[in-house]
């Protein structure tokens, strides 16, 4: 029987605290991504327990971002326990390297996430390096195989129909360069503020149109009463 006493939380925090506002900001904007479907679940920073034996030997695999796709996303979870999801992995998954991760990020996981998860993406930016991106998608034969960037970079992610490729600006007080979603287009996936603020211009936009059409009207509609006036006619009296 599979373990039931598993732990989900080793107490370890995040690299730094630029790593958290990346790893939020991914989930965030993902969740806008997908904001018209509820068949996925995504997680930052959680276990994901594969075999008896790994969580018996307390061997953790906590990726920092990843996504599992048709499954139901509306349950609540602790962590990803493969055996109780119908033997599903994740189907993309971001690590967020450091100096002291970079070695068994672009290693030893890479070669988990290949062989037994066997993830079609995966991802590796160091949140501190804007020129650190790097991707893989998985080849049935030959195993993983480095993505090729665009002219700007970006590495496209299969799975989910977007770009992720660098982003400058600020993000929760802190200006760097972020790693964030693009659409097929293009167009940067925003956070849920950004797309509240883009609503707002859009609604402030259309507000001063409104605004300028009923300028226009009023002045049409005085020309109009001075041609009549003109031409001794009343315009009250129409």
């Amino acid at each position: 029987m599979p373990p039931t006493d598993l732990i989900f939380d080793d107490g370890e925090p995040l690299e730094s605290d630029r790593h958290r506002i990346a790893m939020n900001a991914l989930i965030r904007s993902l969740r806008v991504a997908l904001a018209d479907r509820d068949d996925y679940f995504v997680g930052g920073n959680m276990f994901v327990y594969f075999s008896s034996e790994q969580a018996r030997n307390r061997d953790f695999r906590g990726p920092d971002f990843f996504v599992v796709l048709n499954v139901d996303g509306s349950r609540e979870r602790l962590g990803w326990v493969v055996w109780e999801e119908q033997g599903r992995y994740p189907d993309v998954i971001i690590e967020l390297m450091s100096p002291s991760t970079k070695q068994v990020d672009t290693g030893k996981k890479k070669s988990i996430y290949c062989q037994t998860f066997r993830t079609p993406n995966y991802f590796v930016y160091q949140p501190f390096d804007p020129d650190s991106l790097q991707g893989w998608y998985l080849d049935i034969d030959n195993g993983y195989q480095e993505l090729t960037p665009n002219e700007q970079g970006w590495l496209w992610c299969q799975p989910l129909g977007l770009w992720l490729g660098a982003w400058s600006g600020t993000i929760e007080e802190t200006s760097a360069v972020w790693l964030r979603f693009y659409d097929r287009d293009g167009n940067l996936v925003p956070l849920p503020e950004e797309a509240a603020e883009q609503r707002a211009e859009v609604a402030e936009q259309r507000a001063e149109v409104a605004e300028q059409q009923a300028e226009v009207a009023e002045q049409r509609a005085e020309q109009l009463a001075e041609r009549l006036r003109q031409a001794g006619i009343d315009p009250d009296e129409i």
